[in-house]
């Protein structure tokens, strides 16, 4: 296996810079003439003048409520696609809801870059354990370790057991999917007396990978790095590794043009600031320019000791809406807001996040509305039917004045 994926990850970052930005003038004049969205939303704009990174964050950033909004009025992908590029694709449906359509190609989410970087490759076999239903979780992996070399045995969510048996029958060498399921197959097999003792090395996205928890898969003799992906973009950024020690921060994927703006404008901050991480991508039946992913992150200035030589960032920091991931699915305040008007005698409702042992929790506190009586276990049910995801209910007195629909206390330097 060679150390990198290809030449492209160790060329000089100025020569990145300049190949990314002539091809941006060309792709947003194609992108306005096969995009209706686009036609309209660049209508004042010349491509070819936007050849640079100050020119680029003259345009205005696109965030997931104007996107969902232009979905919902022109489903499904509210004129930001390409008509003839996804015929005979998916459609996935993530939570708001987003619907994205999968692009062309042996690796179109962009994954195989953060397998090879976790020495994934050919030979391998990668057990996926992300789920392939509705959302392109488990697709984005699954395409990434493939077009890495590796084969893939497509698991999904759920059925632990079966997973542990299939697993111990055709010893994987790979694990792929959230950071916590990992340990719930290494404790099932440990329970069932299933030998899983063949993965040896891990890719995992979908939700946050603790350090405590690194540290417990790397007793384990498993080797775990993480990526950065979203349903709509594929892997923005993936970890690397040097002298077989994970590297702080994420290496930006090939082919992505990322900045950091301050969140709720359109402008990009300084060097190290915490802000929205914004990507461009080149991606011609989907293309997003400037798209706000609402994730907060900040660019590490030093070069990776690795050898790569990509802009690298600090990785997944919180929200910069309260938007945030349970177990690998997103859950947005209009959610909670949904459980409330189809419940009754709620006055107001907070959803708090917490970590339980090595997994996301989630526990609904509710306000009662004067002289209302609270049925939490109905409550509870609707909860799980809107955001797909079990959860507490708790009643509590009063809850804090302070606008915050979904708190999510989880600790993410443990």
């Amino acid at each position: 296996m060679t150390r990198y994926f290809d030449d492209l990850e160790t060329r000089d970052a100025k020569a990145r810079e300049r190949t990314l930005f002539r091809k941006l003038p060309r792709f947003l004049a194609e992108v306005k003439e096969t995009c209706p969205a686009w036609k309209k939303r660049l209508r004042k704009v010349d491509p070819g003048a936007i050849k640079n990174r100050s020119a680029l964050a003259g345009l205005p950033v696109l965030r997931k409520t104007e996107l969902m909004e232009a979905q919902a009025n022109k489903p499904p992908f509210g004129g930001f696609a390409n008509p003839a590029m996804v015929s005979g694709t998916r459609y996935f449906m993530s939570p708001g809801p987003i619907w994205e359509p999968q692009p062309s190609g042996l690796d179109p989410w962009l994954g195989a870059r953060a397998f090879h970087a976790a020495g994934i490759s050919k030979g391998d076999l990668v057990h996926c354990s992300l789920s392939f239903h509705l959302t392109p979780g488990g697709f984005i992996l699954d395409a990434g370790a493939r077009a890495a070399g590796a084969n893939v045995f497509p698991a999904g969510s759920g059925a632990t057991e079966q997973q542990v048996e299939a697993a111990s029958a055709i010893r994987p060498t790979a694990y792929a999917g959230t950071p916590d399921y990992l340990k719930t197959l290494l404790d099932k097999a440990q329970e069932m007396g299933r030998d899983l003792s063949s993965i040896k090395r891990a890719v995992v996205s979908g939700g946050a990978l603790f350090p405590s928890m690194r540290d417990e898969y790397r007793e384990r003799g498993v080797k775990v790095l993480q990526c950065y992906a979203t349903a709509d973009l594929g892997v923005i950024a993936y970890e690397s590794s040097h002298r077989g020690k994970p590297l702080p921060g994420m290496l930006v994927n090939e082919d992505l043009i990322v900045e950091i703006v301050r969140p709720g404008t359109d402008d990009p901050v300084a060097p190290g600031e915490v802000g929205e991480l914004v990507v461009t991508n080149f991606n011609p039946a989907y293309p997003l320019i400037r798209f706000g992913t609402g994730d907060l992150s900040a660019v590490l200035d030093e070069p990776s000791p690795c050898g790569r030589t990509n802009m690298r960032i600090k990785g997944w920091m919180g929200r910069a809406d309260q938007r945030t991931k349970v177990k690998g699915m997103f859950v947005d305040p209009k959610q909670v807001d949904e459980v409330v008007k189809k419940s009754k005698g709620i006055a107001s409702a907070r959803l708090v996040v917490a970590r339980e042992g090595a997994s996301d929790a989630m526990t609904l506190q509710v306000e009662p509305a004067a002289g209302a009586s609270i049925d939490a276990s109905a409550i509870a049910k609707t909860l799980t039917a809107v955001t797909k995801l079990k959860g507490k209910v708790e009643v509590v007195g009063t809850l804090p004045n302070d606008g915050k629909v979904i708190d999510d206390t989880r600790d993410y330097s443990k």
